[in-house]
């Protein structure tokens, strides 16, 4: 029977939850790394066992572990903060000799058909890859050399590379999105990149309709349809039909553009779901009713969801890596909150119900759908 394997991140851990494919009643397995800032934890769709896990303390700075038995123990692999013996050996965007520093990973994404190979976005804002299971790793440093990066500021998470777009069809394609300078696409493996901002507007910038400097929270693309790009940006829900080249926006009738996540349904490329936050100041659904708004027609009209979720009094946020969505029919969603909880919906969406209420911060929230 098939199931599904949810993959939880958090403020003190990770979490692995598993259920069958009635996802109806669910296994809770951990924390792993109790104590840990667990940032990222994410599954590799070509080996179905083989789970990454990027974790964080103030004692022992980053450390990236792995799994080849679906979670029941891990192993350190290759730390991002040595390459070849030598610590920081990177340099800066303007070619000084000063110690370059990566503070965080915050996204690690293996590719669709090699379980060795994954990539990794760090702060300060660097794409890193690694082709033997995360035992070393080597930069993309066309990245941030490119002629556009002195100008890269921090958004208030930090100068983070927090997306990483694979193209199923072509390996040399990937369009990443950091935050706050915006989303960048390479065509050749990563030697070299362009920005692909136009159509964005921030009206925060000198220039609103500045080359980079947005701040992009989230990226998402259908595997079947990987040109039909959507993003939540600081404000603003926008598309693209053409790979990034052109965006424009779907904002529609959603009470509120600001948010941190979006999703693709997974059988269904035109119906995309968001959750509103109230303001960049104001991290909480608007009115405390948290709500998941879904769109059919690729944004511009929208639906609320509210089917067993709280509303009143909900003052919780969600994360930009804290939605995923199944392969199954019918599709499930899911999500985590700032406030411990992981709701889940078997439907498509249409109601919710909570797996767990207590876990401690939501950082991230991955699927694994097993067959």
């Amino acid at each position: 029977m098939s199931g599904v394997r949810v993959l939880a991140g958090t403020a003190k851990g990770a979490f692995v939850l598993s259920a069958d494919g009635a996802r109806k009643r669910w296994q809770v397995d951990g924390p792993f790394f109790g104590g840990w800032e667990v940032y990222h934890l994410k599954g590799a769709p070509a080996a179905p066992d083989r789970l990454y896990a990027a974790q964080w303390t103030a004692w022992h700075g980053q450390l990236i572990q792995r799994s080849d038995d679906g979670g029941r123990t891990w192993e350190p692999v290759g730390n991002l903060f040595t390459f070849d013996g030598h610590v920081g050996k990177h340099q800066w965007y303007d070619g000084s000799p000063r110690r370059w520093e990566f503070k965080r990973v915050w996204h690690l994404e293996p590719a669709p058909n090699d379980p060795d190979q994954v990539y990794a976005g760090v702060e300060d804002a660097a794409l890193f890859r690694s082709s033997d299971g995360g035992q070393s790793w080597q930069e993309l440093a066309g990245l941030r050399n490119h002629g556009t990066g002195p100008r890269w500021q921090p958004g208030a998470g930090g100068l983070c590379l927090h997306t990483i777009l694979l193209d199923p069809h072509d390996s040399r394609r990937i369009i990443v999105a950091i935050s706050a300078a915006g989303t960048f696409r390479t065509d050749d493996g990563g030697t070299t990149w362009r920005p692909i901002n136009r159509g964005l507007r921030s009206d925060y910038l000198p220039d609103p309709d500045a080359e980079i400097g947005h701040c992009v929270h989230r990226i998402a693309a259908h595997p079947a349809a990987p040109d039909r790009l959507f993003m939540q940006k600081h404000w603003d829900v926008l598309r693209s039909d053409d790979g990034g080249a052109e965006w424009y926006e779907v904002s529609g009738n959603l009470p509120t553009d600001f948010g941190f996540v979006v999703e693709v349904h997974p059988h269904e490329p035109e119906t995309v779901f968001v959750v509103p936050i109230t303001s960049d100041s104001q991290h909480y659904p608007p009115g405390g009713q948290l709500r998941v708004y879904r769109s059919r027609s690729g944004g511009g009209e929208w639906e609320p969801l509210t089917r067993g979720l709280p509303q009143r009094d909900c003052y919780v946020n969600v994360l930009r890596d804290a939605m995923a969505v199944d392969s199954l029919e019918p599709c499930g969603v899911y999500f985590g909150t700032t406030g411990g909880q992981i709701y889940a919906s078997a439907d498509g969406g249409d109601s919710w119900a909570p797996i767990v209420r207590d876990l401690p911060r939501v950082y991230s929230v991955e699927v694994q759908t097993l067959r």
